[in-house]
């Protein structure tokens, strides 16, 4: 079974503000290729376990809300020899059945059984209604 990430979504007010975002940022990445790529401080040292299927799960305003599938995990040093972590993603955002999550600092491995399901057909019908209707229904446990 695949081992996940998780990590909060900074900056996001909604799954829609993600997308517009990683959209921007290929238009404006060099190269052919426009990878999805999000930096991070620290390299993951079960590294071949997520590559093995696993996602990086996105927490949007206390929400796991979606995940983007995991291509590749490289450590880098960067210009000013500060050791990074360049995590290769799937561009295409995958809806999750939305659950609370508390914050917390830099990223989790989050491991396969307590990852939330994909919302599936569900996720045309869910993905329509209002961000903040969302949020209020599974405050309230009836999504």
């Amino acid at each position: 079974m695949p081992l996940h990430l998780i990590k909060l979504c900074v900056g996001c007010d909604s799954i829609a503000d993600l997308e517009a975002w990683i959209l921007e940022k290929r238009r404006m990445s060099r190269g052919s290729d426009r990878q999805h790529v999000h930096v991070t401080r620290m390299v993951p040292k079960r590294a071949d376990a997520l590559l093995d299927g696993g996602s990086l799960y996105w927490v949007i305003k206390g929400q796991l809300a979606c995940r983007q599938p995991l291509l590749d995990v490289s450590a880098f040093t960067d210009a000013e020899g500060v050791g990074r972590c360049r995590l290769v993603l799937k561009p295409d955002l995958v809806a999750v059945r939305p659950r609370p999550c508390r914050p917390f600092q830099g990223w989790r491995y989050l491991e396969p059984d307590e990852a939330p399901p994909d919302l599936g057909a569900e996720a045309e019908a869910v993905g329509i209604l209002p961000e903040t209707l969302r949020r209020e229904l599974v405050s309230l446990g009836l999504l």
